[in-house]
Formats: structure tokens, sequence, C-alpha cells
């Protein structure tokens, strides 16, 4: 599976195909919407935020369109020290969602993408960012004169799905078991997007996409991403080991179709509007570690921790993607092999050497 390399330009290192191809499918028309307009972008330096900066420094070049962009970070020297590249291409303000300072500067579009689901915080800090941070974002909103607001959701909002659901629509009306800890995430972002929608009679044009589950370059491969580890294991040549019975159902998006699905749902989406985002392409966890294992051609075995029951139903966590088709105009995603090929060879995989640079 040796690929030829396609070296990019990117501060982020983000691949020139896969830059080009969010470009393609998003369309110059959309991104010059965003002509000479000041954006404000928390979350900037996580694994979306990084695909946000990249395909907008790149379509700002590309198309001129003389954006000007400011991240929020809690330690940006650190980002820059990791990414030298970046420096001087946006502007930094040093601070946490929750509280960070808000200026006198005007911003025309607001993209709040802030939620760390890599650290290992507590409930009780999860929730207070996703509420205290939504806050505080509207709050720069209203100082800002922004017209414009993007949140970045997740599918988290739905909870578990209802026998015999497997692709959850925008209309579903469920939610997580608000007693259970592990619901933190889930109710921050339910949270989150009902104070956006009230910010909305502010006439504030409010966008909520709900992600779920995307593999791609800058995917870590050491946390507790499910494909990450799966394609670490194979990468090193060790067996998959899956920490469950390996029956739930997931889908996972390219990333370069992530950050075109995103920008489409800022400007193309309907205002006050949730859009999934994410693939319909479902397969078991199982399934999953078993597909790495054949894509990337490892000779690794695959091994589910515990064996279901026979009564045990399957649990499914896809998204139902009709919205973003017929409203915004994305076309079928990246397929997943392709998608795992471009992850594992983004770092460092060859299959003539089966390891990690």
């Amino acid at each position: 599976m040796t690929m030829s390399p396609n070296p990019s330009s990117s501060p982020l290192n983000v691949p020139t195909e896969d830059l080009r191809r969010c470009h393609v499918l998003l369309g110059p028309t959309t991104w010059r919407s965003l002509a000479a307009q000041k954006l404000f972008i928390t979350g900037g330096t996580g694994f979306v935020g990084k695909w946000l900066l990249a395909t907008l420094l790149d379509a700002n070049a590309a198309f001129g369109l003389g954006c000007r962009i400011t991240v929020l970070s809690r330690d940006p020297a650190s980002f820059l020290n990791h990414w030298p590249a970046m420096d001087g291409r946006v502007d930094w303000i040093a601070g946490d969602v929750r509280d960070f300072r808000i200026g006198s500067e005007k911003y025309d579009v607001i993209i709040h993408a802030a939620t760390d689901v890599v650290a290992q915080a507590s409930p009780q800090d999860v929730f207070s960012t996703c509420l205290e941070g939504t806050r505080q974002v509207l709050a720069l909103a209203r100082a800002s004169g922004a017209r414009r607001l993007l949140l970045l959701s997740s599918g988290a909002v739905y909870g578990p799905l209802p026998a015999g659901m497997t692709h959850v629509p925008e209309t579903h009306l469920g939610g997580p078991d608000p007693l259970l800890a592990n619901s933190a995430y889930g109710e921050g972002k339910r949270v989150s997007e009902w104070l956006v929608a009230q910010a909305a009679a502010d006439g504030l044009d409010v966008h909520v996409a709900r992600l779920f589950a995307v593999v791609g370059p800058h995917l870590p491969l050491d946390k507790h991403f499910a494909v990450g580890n799966f394609l670490r294991a194979a990468m090193k040549g060790e067996d998959i080991k899956i920490n469950g019975d390996g029956t739930p159902y997931r889908s996972y998006l390219y990333a370069a179709d992530m950050a075109a699905w995103l920008w489409a749902a800022l400007l193309r989406g309907r205002p006050g509007r949730a859009y999934n985002v994410g693939s319909m392409e479902s397969l078991s966890i199982l399934a999953l570690a078993q597909r790495v294992a054949q894509v990337l051609r490892a000779k690794v075995g695959v091994r589910a921790v515990r064996t279901a029951s026979k009564e045990h139903v399957a649990q499914h966590y896809v998204p139902s993607t009709q919205r973003a088709h017929e409203e915004l105009g994305m076309p079928p995603s990246l397929g997943l092999d392709e998608s795992l090929k471009r992850t594992a060879y983004w770092h460092g995989y060859a299959e003539d050497s089966a390891s990690m640079v």
C-alpha cells in the first residue's frame, strides 16, 4: 500500500489532494461569500479546528478572499511551537473559552468549535465548557456585531437510538440519560444548541452542525478513538484489541469531506437549522477492525474482549445525511477504504516497512 508522496504547502501539513477535494466539494462561489470577512474561531487548535483553519487558509490564498482570522487558544505559544509555519497566518487570543477577554474587535462570522473530546476532563468540566463557553461566545457575538455563527455540536445530542433505527435524522427527538455522568458531553451540546437558538431572536444567523465519527490526517492514534487505535495497532504489526464486544455500529467521514460539509452548513445552510455531518457507510466495530487490517494488508489478529449475548441488540451511532445532501448539495462522501489508506499514509505507514514514521 505504499503511496506516492504529495507534499503539501499547508502550514498544518494537510495533504494537497485533501485541500483540493474540499474546494471541489464546496466550490469557489461558496468560498467567495467569505470575501473580506473577519472570522473568530474557538477550538481552532483541535482536530476539527486544524481542518477548518487549513482549508480556510488555503481558500483564502487560492481565491483571494482577503479574510482575517482570529483564533482562541488556551496556549497559542505551545501550538505555534509545534506548528511554526502557522506563525503570522492568524491572530491569536489566549484564554479559556469560558472566560476569555472580549475586546472591541468587530467580527462578521464566529465558529464555535471548542469542546476538547481528547483531554481527560471531568463530566462537570465538560458540561461547564459547553454551557459557559457558549454563553461567552454569544456575548462576543453581541459585542462584536457578528452576523453569522456556526456551532459545532454532536450526534451525542440524540442519545441512544431506539431499536430498529440504524441512521438517525435531525428530526429525532431523543436524548441522553441525564442521570448518567457520561451524558455530560451530549447534554452540554444540547444546552449549547438551545442557547444559540435563542440568540437567533436577536438577529444572529445561527447554523448547527452535528458531527459524528471522523477519520483522517491529524486524528490522534493514541486516544480513545477506536479507529485511531485500530490503525495504530495495524501499522505497528500488533493484534487489534477491541475493548468491548465489537457489536456497536459506527460510520466514519473523511476529514476533508467533514471540513467541506462544515463550511457548507455555515455558508449554504438555512439559519436555525441543524445538519448531521457524517458518513452513512455503517459497520460494526468488529467489522471496522477487520477492515483496517484488510485495507492496510496487515497480518494481525482481531479480538474482542467480550462476547455479546444472544439477546444483545446492537447499538447504532450513524447519521442520516439526507438533509445535507438535499439542502447543502453535498455529494456522497469518500469511501471508508480510501479514508483509512489516506489516514495511515499521512501517519507515515508503508506496507513494505509495516511501521510508523
